[in-house]
């Protein structure tokens, strides 16, 4: 058993925040949680006196391992351009799970992240829901693979257009889209179906029978309308990736419960479709009703950087609470992973960060990390 004692607990439960608390964890998971608990004999102890205890951070959209920093050419394995369509591919086949992001995730007290393929396709592949300590590095994989990438808008356009093929314009991105998933519902009940057609369907059969959703890269307030069209006409779940100006359309989002994983903020604006981009975007979404999360889009924004999105947003008007819960309990549900992780709570997954000062404080350092029991402790190098 390990104890951590004396800390200030955010719980991002219904237990709110508890002064000197004490958090037992057992058998990977959490056991009790309280003030003035009795530590059992014989358990490891963690002094937390005068810190803070938080849920691990989950950023729901990143590249993690899969567009590695230094690597140019060998460790860019995020966009297969030799195909619009290629949602047979799985992110855990491309993802280096010794790549050095790991680690300073850890020291930004991000656990989990789902890292998904990039966005140069309609229908990119697969992702992977990953924890970022393991015993060994293939324990890394929580799920997968989960969720289905797919792009609208500016990327397709400029990828394939640059190379004189389809789609060439955002009528021709969502008529690909349509088609992909139009086909595959007209395969998924038929038996006879050739290995290579059930293999290159499947991950679209697995959306429209709802097993997992439809991750849409969309910007503009346009396409993301094009995205909620689709999803009514197929009847899939579907969660918006990056969001921009999903604040415009809010009412559409609210109505049909789509979510919004929201993001990169701490960035230029990069590109036409990222002109309204603003931490002041969060605090509109939270005011509209909307479901979202913080992300990155490492290597975008550097992981450990989670949190400083979050106190950005805080910044300029989204509260405090919204804000932790945007990189804690928010995105767990989002993931569909809210009754295992994102806050700390009796029989949840033991996945913590034990920081030297409140989160929000840029001096603040994380001094250990949890991942389902697992410690990792910051050599602050």
């Amino acid at each position: 058993m390990i104890a951590i004692k004396g800390g200030h607990i955010l719980t991002m439960d219904r237990s709110g925040s508890i002064d000197n608390g004490v958090v037992l964890i057992e058998d990977q998971r959490i056991h009790k949680v309280g003030k003035a608990l009795k530590i059992p004999e014989g358990a490891q102890v963690l002094d937390a006196t005068g810190k803070y205890v938080c849920p691990g951070f989950i950023d729901a959209h990143t590249h993690i391992g899969l567009e590695e920093e230094i690597y140019r050419i060998e460790g860019d394995d995020v966009n297969e351009i030799s195909h619009p369509i290629t949602p047979y591919l799985q992110a855990a086949d491309g993802i280096n799970f010794l790549d050095l992001a790991f680690t300073d995730a850890m020291r930004g007290g991000v656990t989990r992240t789902l890292c998904m393929p990039g966005s140069a396709n309609i229908l990119g592949g697969q992702g992977a829901f990953l924890k970022h300590l393991a015993p060994t590095p293939g324990e890394m994989l929580y799920r997968h693979p989960w969720g289905l990438k797919a792009a609208l808008g500016e990327n397709p356009k400029r990828v394939y257009g640059g190379l004189k093929k389809t789609p060439n314009t955002r009528m021709a991105s969502a008529s690909l889209l349509r088609e992909s998933l139009a086909t595959a519902r007209s395969l998924i009940d038929k038996e006879d179906l050739k290995a290579r057609e059930t293999y290159r369907n499947s991950p679209l059969f697995r959306v429209l029978n709802q097993e997992m959703p439809l991750l849409v890269h969309v910007h503009r307030a346009d396409d993301i309308l094009t995205a909620l069209r689709i999803k009514d006409e197929f009847g899939i779940d579907m969660i918006l990736q990056h969001g921009t100006e999903a604040h415009l359309v809010a009412p559409e989002l609210v109505k049909r419960q789509v979510p919004v994983c929201l993001g990169p903020l701490l960035v230029n604006r990069a590109k036409v479709e990222m002109k309204s981009v603003s931490f002041k975007n969060a605090a509109r979404l939270a005011d509209q009703g909307v479901e979202f999360c913080f992300i990155t889009d490492h290597p975008v924004i550097p992981i450990e950087h989670l949190r400083v999105c979050a106190a950005l947003a805080v910044r300029e008007g989204l509260s405090e609470e919204q804000a932790l819960r945007a990189i804690t309990i928010w995105p767990a549900q989002i993931l569909g992973a809210g009754v295992e992780m994102g806050s700390i709570a009796v029989g949840k997954l033991a996945d913590m960060a034990i920081w030297d000062g409140h989160p929000f404080d840029f001096r603040s350092q994380v001094d250990t990390v949890l991942i389902e029991g697992c410690l990792w402790r910051n050599d602050h190098e």
